[in-house]
């Protein structure tokens, strides 16, 4: 019987993306390829078809010279695509133009080139004196045939961006966005002498304009603009909104999360529901805010774990290969695929292109850069809303393992508070997480089986752990003991261990109720990945044991017992701590070691009660 293989299985060994080899097999252009119920099945000693299409890399080597700027922190498409390293992302368009949908939103993490991709979408829908098509003319979608083509420059376009609407109260925030609203209409200054609007659409205008239009207007301002551009030019605007939830974002940080959703949700209600002076809205976020966007019944959303424009956010593997090799730098992939890749949207396998260009740019040298494109408060957030459940369940996620959560698409930010369940829905929108496995439950909502995604992801959980945690352990102790790791410094490291536990439990009342998992995950946070930790508990007398076994040879194990005690001091806490310590042996927890190659066992009985502190070594 002829052996063969997935999609899936052919994807990865050729090296291009599953949807690809899908459509080659519909095209009739795999030799072999057939359907076993919904399913093709390829051969499994098929040779690679040849692809017709114009690959980005080819395209690279050809076309653009071999010193081409990287573009840190460059959105815009014009600039990028001609004078930067551009990763051509414009078969976005045909896949839209293709679909048609009336109003579309694109919900993925920070820095994966939402705003880049929005800025191509406005240059290539929209009407103005200069020819934008050279911008295109050397791109994929310009090979797509003159039905797509003819779609260049044909409308007037509405593009407004929230990105900068950080704002501490309300009161300024709304002042921002009706700025940002008002630059938008002086864009569209044609429309003061236009002969198709109304004098009392241009009076309204001129109020825009001139700061004169109160709350009710400026909210109704997507309306009223898209109508006098339809009757300009007689032909809908293309409304592009990109960031649009920043602003709630931060009404949520900041406590006027009521006022700016009622805000947005009656601004985008008129300009996006049942709007016939619209061709087409495309919106762009981190999250789809049901608050936000539960009227809009047109609407048609793309997140993360959607097949549909998969590959055109982020470095799918064949581009990330292009990229290094038009760097040179083959060498060093499994370094970068294991600080920052691992990401899955869809059915695509993608690597976070911020990073990847940081990287690049930074000479090769690895480093946590997604950390500081942005804030990562929604970590601390969920630590300090978390039960045990949520603890037991991050400590999982630090240890490399990956666990199975319930996911809603359409999340709001209130539910980090109320519904704790919600927290992973969070951190997989916004990238801290990502999807090993999806299924649809009975629900029509996701069943996924999540984990972290690299090891710039830990670094900054490590990062925001440790910050949240000051008062339980140190910054002095815990760079002293990561220098004792990076060293094999084992009696420092045994020294520093000790130092740790004593300031951690005389913060045992301040830590509250959950201080050992707080101390679990600070663990964690300071062993960086290098050991995996467990705590169990006896119940018989309350006692928790901590084991920290190394992964790497020739490291120390480490066991810790902890027993808190009711008004002990003095000889009675001491001789507590040594009871503890002659436990840790009994429980036998080295009896590997030498097996396993081990270098030594630090063992530490700790007894402590109110403020005062016992521990034992030994």
């Amino acid at each position: 019987m002829e052996e063969t293989m997935t999609v899936k299985e052919a994807a990865r060994q050729w090296g291009i993306t599953e949807r690809r080899v899908t459509v080659l097999c519909n095209e009739g252009r795999i030799e072999g390829a057939h359907k076993t119920g919904r399913s093709w099945m390829i051969p499994t000693d098929t040779a690679k078809p040849a692809d017709g299409r114009i690959k980005t890399g080819a395209y690279k080597k050809n076309k653009m010279p071999p010193d081409m700027p990287l573009p840190v922190g460059i959105s815009e498409y014009r600039v990028v695509s001609s004078e930067y390293f551009y990763v051509d992302k414009t078969m976005m368009i045909k896949e839209f133009l293709d679909e048609r949908p009336k109003v579309s939103l694109f919900t993925r993490p920070r820095r994966f080139g939402k705003t880049l991709n929005m800025d191509m979408l406005r240059i290539f829908f929209e009407k103005t004196n200069d020819d934008t098509s050279v911008y295109f003319r050397d791109k994929k979608i310009w090979q797509c045939g003159r039905k797509y083509c003819d779609q260049q420059g044909k409308y007037p376009v509405i593009f407004i961006t929230f990105q900068d609407v950080r704002q501490d109260t309300w009161e300024e925030t709304y002042d921002q966005i009706s700025k940002i609203l008002r630059e938008e209409f002086e864009r569209h200054s044609e429309l003061t002498d236009s002969e198709h609007c109304s004098k009392c659409e241009k009076e309204y205008f001129a109020d825009v304009r001139e700061t004169r239009a109160d709350s009710t207007d400026m909210m109704g301002s997507l309306e009223k603009l898209s109508k006098m551009l339809d009757e300009h030019y007689g032909i809908a605007p293309v409304i592009l909104i990109d960031d649009y939830d920043v602003p709630i974002q931060q009404g949520y940080r900041k406590g006027f999360y009521d006022e700016v959703t009622h805000f947005m949700r009656t601004f985008f209600l008129g300009g996006l529901r049942e709007n016939k002076h619209l061709s087409y809205g495309i919106l762009s976020g981190i999250l789809q805010i049901a608050d936000i966007m539960s009227g809009l019944r047109c609407l048609t959303v793309n997140s993360i774990l959607d097949n549909r424009y998969s590959e055109y956010f982020g470095f799918t593997p064949v581009e990330f290969k292009e990229a290094v090799g038009y760097f040179g730098v083959e060498e060093k992939c499994k370094e970068i695929c294991a600080w920052y890749g691992g990401y899955r949207f869809g059915e695509t396998e993608v690597y976070n292109p911020w990073s990847i260009v940081n990287y690049f740019r930074n000479h090769c040298q690895t480093k946590a850069f997604w950390q500081s494109a942005g804030s990562n408060e929604i970590i601390s957030e969920v630590l300090e809303n978390a039960d045990e459940y949520i603890y037991e369940r991050i400590h999982a996620l630090l240890q490399g393992k990956s666990l199975l959560t319930y996911i809603d698409t359409g999340v709001i930010y209130p539910q980090i508070r109320d519904n704790p369940s919600s927290v992973y829905s969070f951190l997989l929108m916004t990238g801290y997480l990502k999807v090993v496995r999806a299924d649809l439950s009975f629900s029509g909502e996701y069943m996924c089986e999540v984990s972290l995604p690299n090891r710039e992801a830990a670094f900054i959980y490590n990062k925001e752990i440790l910050k949240g945690q000051s008062d339980l352990i140190s910054q002095a102790i815990t760079i002293s003991i990561q220098e004792a790791l990076y060293s094999n410094d084992t009696s420092r490291l045994q020294k520093e261990m000790r130092r740790l536990l004593e300031h951690a439990v005389s913060s045992y009342h301040a830590a509250g109720k959950y201080f050992y998992y707080k101390l679990i995950l600070g663990l964690c946070a300071i062993m960086d990945n290098r050991y995996d930790i467990s705590l169990s508990q006896e119940m018989k007398d309350g006692r928790y044991d901590i084991r920290m076994f190394p992964k790497k040879e020739s490291m120390s194990l480490i066991l810790i017992g902890l027993k808190l005690a009711e008004n002990f001091s003095g000889e009675r806490l001491k001789k507590l701590s040594e009871t503890v310590l002659a436990q840790i042996k009994n429980q036998k927890y080295d009896k590997d070691m030498e097996e396993k190659g081990i270098g030594s066992v630090f063992r530490y009985g700790v007894a402590f009660s109110g403020k005062q502190t016992e521990i034992t070594v030994g």
